[in-house]
């Protein structure tokens, strides 16, 4: 017995803790259940899932809304009523739709957004805020000059609650929410709609005139000059000063260089391009409603013309983009530049604006 193999022995003790299952050989381990595979192998499940969600969410949220027909939009909210068409309608539905298209785009209003994917997106907010940009600018031309006669008129009083809804931050996330806000200058621009097509005397008017129209063309192209220089500015440029060129006797608050480096960063070229895209955008559909409210003022300048050649570089600088970057090419190279392609454009619109206002202000 004490001479027993050490070998034999192994093996046998081997052999008993197999017969009780102790030691004994399985197979790999392979859960079924969500308990079997345990809590964190679920969390990471879910995780995984919820960050495609998001990004699928954000891939869609970023396209940018088509276009909308102006008379159509102006019937739908005449209910087809032709008769209601009356002067500043179309100007007014748009000026609507054009809101409800922030607040109900694919997406809502993201500019406020706290939770993917809004947080992470920069394009849309920045479409945004080129749209509400031209928003405000109209709201604030229907207050102060198509719905008042002459400077002593008074301000329409529906107009005068929409303007500073309108005007409200765009980034509040709550209390209150800009969403709410809008949403109050929206009720106030259907009350003064309702109110254009009704029958009473003194109750909602809209002024067809060459000078009102003048004005709000004046604050356009300075909107678009601005846009220009912006994205211009993609590409690096010494610029000289030109301030107070035309003027011998003019000052400035502060003195500034006679020249100096003007260059977007490299990480804001984007946002200037897409808030550009939208304020060109929601501008387009502006004009071309009060294509239709001023058409006998055109036709009396002999300015239809005009106008149709800005709507037209317009709607170029709202061609459908196939990058799926905004690319900032130097120059001449081999590589585009979305941003000047789009300063081009408004450029083209901008100087057409000119003519068009010299032309509304000619007797």
């Amino acid at each position: 017995m004490d001479n027993q193999n050490p070998e034999s022995t192994k093996s046998q003790v081997l052999a008993d803790k197999t017969k009780h299952g102790v030691g004994r050989l399985t197979k790999a381990y392979n859960p079924r259940t969500w308990k079997e595979k345990g809590l964190l192998w679920t969390a990471g499940l879910l995780l995984l899932t919820y960050a495609i969600v998001v990004v699928v969410l954000g891939v869609i949220w970023s396209f940018t809304p088509g276009f909308f027909d102006i008379r159509e939009n102006a019937l739908e909210k005449a209910q087809n009523n032709e008769a209601k068409l009356v002067p500043g309608y179309a100007t007014t539905a748009t000026a609507i739709r054009i809101a409800e298209t922030l607040l109900h785009k694919p997406g809502g209003y993201l500019s406020n957004d706290k939770t993917p994917p809004g947080i992470y997106l920069d394009n849309m907010p920045n479409w945004e805020f080129g749209v509400l940009t031209e928003l405000r600018d109209t709201v604030r031309a229907l207050r102060n000059d198509f719905s008042r006669a002459q400077t002593q008129s008074v301000e329409d009083i529906d107009l005068k609650e929409a303007d500073p809804q309108f005007s409200y931050d765009s980034e509040s996330w709550m209390l209150p929410s800009t969403e709410g806000e809008y949403k109050k200058g929206v009720r106030a621009l259907y009350r003064y709609l309702e109110r254009l097509a009704d029958e009473k005397d003194y109750d909602g008017q809209f002024f067809t005139r060459a000078d009102n129209l003048a004005i709000y063309l004046e604050l356009v192209r300075k909107r678009l000059g601005s846009y220009t220089q912006r994205l211009a500015a993609s590409v690096g440029q010494m610029r000289l000063n030109t301030d107070l060129s035309g003027d011998a006797n003019a000052r400035q608050s502060t003195p500034t260089p006679g020249q100096r480096w003007v260059q977007t960063p490299w990480l804001e070229i984007d946002d200037v391009f897409y808030e550009s895209r939208g304020y060109t955008w929601a501008l387009l559909h502006m004009l071309k409603a009060m294509a239709i409210d001023f058409q006998s003022v055109l036709k009396d300048k002999n300015a239809q013309v005009s106008l149709d050649q800005v709507i037209r570089e317009l709607e170029a600088a709202n061609a459908r983009m196939w990058s799926p970057v905004v690319l900032s090419g130097t120059g001449f190279t081999l590589l585009a530049n979305h941003s000047l392609v789009m300063a081009s454009y408004i450029a083209s619109a901008n100087a057409a604006i000119s003519d068009l206002v010299f032309i509304l202000r000619q007797g």
